[in-house]
């Protein structure tokens, strides 16, 4: 792990970090199970960012603001957020077009979640298929 990442990873309270470790294996698990290539991790407005070949950056949070949950960020100007609201409605938590919020007092709907993550992650390539009509 990228020394800046870690000393992020490092700040975060400690229930976050578990949470936000747990989401950050579940990204490299997700792109060697899918063969997506190398994940490139970095930080991108301060957060931990993971970003594959054909994706959209993933980013994961925790804020002060919302203490009790982490968060999973996507590009806003994607309709990754308006396409998860429409399979998951009712098993995650979306903040306006570009937010996922998982509580940490509960257990993380994996998945759910992956199904996520693997649609941002893929999302170059899938945003050209006609059905989408992106």
């Amino acid at each position: 792990m990228d020394k800046s990442v870690q000393e992020k990873f490092d700040a975060f309270p400690a229930d976050a970090r578990q949470r936000l470790m747990e989401i950050r294996d579940l990204i490299y698990a997700l792109a060697e199970r899918e063969n997506l290539g190398d994940v490139h991790e970095t930080l991108k407005w301060g957060e931990p960012s993971y970003l594959v070949k054909r994706g959209s950056t993933v980013r994961i949070a925790w804020k002060t603001k919302h203490p009790s949950a982490v968060s999973v960020f996507v590009n806003c100007n994607t309709i990754l957020v308006e396409t998860f609201r429409e399979l998951f409605p009712d098993s995650l938590e979306f903040v306006g077009n570009r937010e996922i919020r998982l509580p940490i007092s509960r257990p993380i709907p994996s998945k759910d979640l992956e199904a996520c993550i693997l649609l941002a992650l893929r999302y170059h390539d899938l945003k050209h298929l006609p059905m989408l009509g992106v």
